[in-house]
């Protein structure tokens, strides 16, 4: 069959099947229409006619297979699908408030950082003035002065108000660690409910991408906190440690001051002067110290007297460390003492002292007695001068003795 036979089949069968179709619905709305009704004539089975069918119609019988339409890239991961949503996701409005606390968290981070700067500032042009006032006196005193030289008490006192506000500083800076310490605990905090956001449900891919940059904020913000806080820490401990040092050289610069002669730092400002060097040989620190000195008393100027250099293994007995004559008044002692005392530390920071005091005890008893008081009366003006050079009261212990040989009052120190 040919091409143009077989269209002509086809358009006589499409005809047909209207006809029929046609004809079926006309018959049946004909029945419906006079069901129950005498009609006169009888009404006929069958219309044939050649027109459309209606277009409503036509829809409904012919809609079935259809041609869906093509699906492109664009449509599944393009502009269309990351369409902004008609109302905020959960996990969205929780970033927003998280971001707003991580902001008011970094104003916090910045006003803390600045007062810290201030603080610093502030200590180090304090720090400079008390040390100005210091030097100026160790200068005058070196170069030599009178005693109890006015100029040098007035730039004392002038340290001291230095030292009292540099006292009140720590104050403020302990505060602010305080503040510190609490916007290192907020951050902490927000660490832990940015984590916790992931894993709400009903978040779209934008709520985890800004959440990751808030994670990433968090962290930055944190590890600043954490570096102004081992700051303030630091210049806690320091200025601590900084003012205890310098109230007791203030006190043996006071000393200084009143005799006129330089002596030098505090006795007790002795880092690490308990430590050991470590040694793990079975032998190690079995031998115990020898005496300090031995030999003759070198002489100093004042009536004073110093050992001869340490020896490890002196010959003959124990001797004083010191040996102070009064003879005269006014004996200028405290630069001898200071020196012996110090080499002695330097040699066994642990080192304990005894301080005698020796009258004659040639003469009736009466006079004996007289001696002995003034023998006790010097010694402790010997202990108040090593209290003020920063020696602590329990390392020294007070005696007294009765000697032949001494001609007049003394005062002996020994290290033991």
């Amino acid at each position: 069959m040919t091409n143009k036979n077989l269209k002509h089949e086809t358009a006589r069968k499409t005809f047909a099947i209207a006809i029929g179709v046609s004809a079926l619905l006309l018959a049946t709305a004909a029945g419906t229409g006079t069901a129950g009704a005498k009609s006169p004539e009888k009404t006929p089975a069958l219309i044939v006619t050649n027109e459309p069918l209606p277009a409503g119609l036509k829809q409904k019988i012919y809609s079935k297979p259809a041609r869906m339409r093509d699906i492109t890239a664009d449509q599944i991961s393009g502009p269309g699908y990351f369409a902004p949503p008609a109302s905020d996701t959960v996990a969205g409005r929780k970033v927003e408030e998280l971001r707003s606390e991580l902001f008011s968290l970094q104003g916090n981070v910045a006003r803390q950082s600045e007062q810290l700067a201030m603080l610093e500032n502030t200590g180090q042009m304090q720090a400079a003035e008390y040390y100005a006032s210091i030097a100026t006196i160790s200068t005058q005193l070196q170069a030599g002065t009178t005693p109890g030289n006015p100029r040098l008490v007035e730039k004392l006192n002038i340290a001291r108000d230095n030292l009292e506000r540099l006292s009140a500083n720590i104050v403020s800076l302990n505060q602010l660690a305080m503040d510190i310490s609490a916007s290192a605990s907020l951050s902490a905090f927000l660490m832990e409910s940015a984590r916790a956001t992931y894993s709400l449900s009903g978040a779209i891919e934008e709520d985890h991408v800004r959440l990751a940059q808030l994670e990433d904020g968090i962290n930055n913000t944190a590890v600043i906190v954490d570096r102004l806080l081992n700051n303030v820490n630091d210049d806690i401990t320091r200025t601590v440690a900084y003012m205890g040092s310098e109230r007791e050289n203030l006190r043996t610069l006071a000393l200084a001051i009143t005799s006129g002669d330089l002596i030098g730092k505090s006795l007790s400002n002795r880092p690490f002067s308990s430590a050991k060097l470590a040694n793990f040989t079975p032998s190690a620190m079995t031998t115990p110290p020898s005496p300090l000195a031995s030999g003759p008393m070198l002489d100093m100027p004042g009536g004073g007297q110093m050992p001869p250099p340490l020896s490890a293994n002196p010959e003959g007995g124990p001797r004083p460390l010191v040996k102070i004559r009064f003879d005269h008044a006014d004996v200028a002692y405290e630069q001898p003492v200071y020196i012996a005392v110090n080499e002695a530390l330097n040699r066994y920071p642990n080192a304990k002292f005894d301080l005698v005091a020796v009258h004659p005890s040639n003469g009736n008893a009466a006079e004996t007695a007289i001696e002995s008081t003034r023998a006790r009366r010097n010694a402790e003006k010997v202990l108040r001068s090593l209290t003020q050079m920063g020696l602590s009261l329990d390392r020294v212990n007070l005696s007294y003795t009765p000697s032949k040989d001494a001609a007049t009052n003394e005062v002996h120190l020994y290290v033991r």
